[in-house]
């Protein structure tokens, strides 16, 4: 299997709710998310998926994401914003994308980085 990644990368701000810290206040990050699929064939141009490919399905979700309060976000509204939130919903928005337009390609997991030092990897089995 080949495992092809991109990256991408977003700003925002946001808040957790109950937290018992600084970060139950409005803050922001400059976000960094890593997405990676596997490809067990490859086409006759001996490609997985192309990496611009990749990258728009990724910015399709980002976009909505970028230069907002993600606490206003409808998929955020009932649930706090964190990275484990965000790495999950950023993956099953993928999925849509991905399972229906590539076919042979399988997202594996999405990376989210608040920080160059801390961040949440998600996956399903």
């Amino acid at each position: 299997m080949f495992e092809i990644f991109i990256k991408g990368h977003f700003s925002a701000a946001h808040y957790l709710r109950d937290y018992p810290g600084n970060c139950e206040r409005m803050h922001g990050h400059n976000w960094d998310v890593e997405v990676t699929v596997g490809a067990e064939k490859l086409n006759s141009i001996d490609v997985g998926i192309d990496f611009r490919d990749l990258r728009k399905a990724l910015y399709s979700v980002l976009d909505g994401l970028d230069h907002t309060n993600i606490n206003d976000h409808p998929a955020f509204k009932r649930q706090n914003p964190s990275s484990e939130r965000l790495a999950e919903y950023i993956y099953k928005m993928l999925c849509k994308t991905l399972s229906h337009d590539y076919e042979g390609v399988k997202l594996l997991r999405v990376k989210v980085c608040e920080t160059p030092a801390a961040g949440v990897i998600y996956h399903e089995d």
